[in-house]
C-alpha cells in the first residue's frame, strides 16, 4: 500500500500530473464554494487544497497512516519538490472506518481516495453513515474508459501475459480504477443523488509538458463531442433520507391568517 501511495505522490509531481491537478483543483473550487454547514473534511491527496474556497468553520484534512508516514519523512528531509504549501493534517485515520458520531460532517471530499482503498464501498458506507441529511460528497477518479484508462490497461495486461517484459505504465500501478457508472449504482444503494457530475483533461497520454500543451484544443474538441471519455470524473452527490422534511428557520415570522373583512350596508 505505501508503494502506491508514494507512486501516486510521485507521479503528481510530472507534467501529466500537474495538467490533472491543476483541473481538478478548478472543479473542486467550484463545487464547494456555495456549500454551506459546519464541518468539511477532506479525505487523502494532500497534494489538492479541495476545501480552500469552501467557507465552513470547521475544515479537515484526513490521511491515512501510510501517506502521512510518507510526508512526515519528507518534511524531515527536506523533500518538498517545488510543491506548493499543504493544507495541515489534522487527522491520521482509516478511511474505512472513520472516526465520527454519525451525522455529523457537512460535507466529504474524497479526491481519488477510492481508488487507493482496499475496500472503496465499505469508504461509502462510512461516508454515508457520518454525513448528515442533505450533506453532500464530493468524488473524483480516473475513468477507465478515457484514453488514459485505455493505455493503462493495455499495459497491466501486458505485464501479466508477460508480453515485452515490464510495462510501461502511463498512471501509477495504484489501485484499481472504479468506472463512473460503477460508482453511480454505489450511490444509489447507499441512498445518494448525484446532483451533478462531469468529465475532464481529454489531453492523450503525453509525457512531456511540449506535448501536452500541443494537444491543448482537445479540452475543447473533447468536452463538447466525447464529453464521457476524459480522463478524470467529478461526482457531486447528495445523502438524501427517506421521511424527513425539512424545517424552516425558528426565527421566521409565522403568518396567522386575518378574517376577511365584513361588508356593512349603508342606511339611508
Amino acid at each position: 500500500m505505501t508503494e502506491n501511495l508514494t507512486g501516486l505522490t510521485e507521479w503528481f509531481q510530472t507534467p501529466p500530473g500537474q495538467y490533472l491537478l491543476g483541473w481538478e483543483q478548478t472543479q473542486f473550487d467550484l463545487a464547494v464554494a456555495d456549500l454551506f454547514g459546519y464541518n468539511a473534511m477532506q479525505l487523502g491527496l494532500p497534494e489538492l487544497q479541495t476545501l480552500q474556497a469552501n467557507r465552513m468553520p470547521h475544515r479537515w484534512l484526513a490521511l491515512p497512516e501510510e501517506l502521512q508516514s510518507q510526508l512526515a519523512q519528507d518534511a524531515r528531509t527536506g523533500d518538498s519538490n517545488g510543491q506548493p504549501q499543504r493544507m495541515r493534517v489534522a487527522l491520521v485515520t482509516d478511511a474505512a472506518a472513520l472516526p465520527f458520531p454519525a451525522a455529523s460532517l457537512d460535507l466529504v471530499v474524497l479526491p481519488h481516495t477510492l481508488e487507493l482503498s482496499a475496500d472503496p464501498h465499505q469508504v461509502l458506507r462510512e461516508v454515508e453513515r457520518v454525513l448528515v441529511p442533505e450533506g453532500r460528497v464530493v468524488i473524483s477518479g480516473f475513468n477507465p474508459g478515457s484514453l488514459w484508462g485505455l493505455r493503462q490497461g493495455r499495459a497491466r495486461l501486458s505485464g501479466r501475459v508477460g508480453v515485452l517484459g515490464r510495462p510501461d505504465l502511463f498512471l501509477p500501478d495504484a489501485g484499481e480504477f472504479i468506472g463512473p457508472w460503477r460508482l453511480r449504482d454505489w450511490l444509489r444503494l447507499l441512498s445518494f443523488e448525484v446532483e451533478s457530475d462531469r468529465f475532464g483533461c481529454y489531453r492523450p497520454a503525453m509525457k512531456t509538458d511540449k506535448w501536452l500543451q500541443r494537444t491543448a484544443w482537445m479540452d475543447r474538441a473533447g468536452a463538447r463531442w466525447w464529453p464521457i471519455f476524459g480522463a478524470v470524473y467529478f461526482v457531486v452527490a447528495v445523502k438524501r433520507v427517506r421521511g424527513m422534511r425539512l424545517l424552516g428557520p425558528a426565527w421566521k415570522p409565522r403568518r396567522v391568517a386575518t378574517p376577511a373583512p365584513v361588508p356593512v350596508a349603508n342606511r339611508r
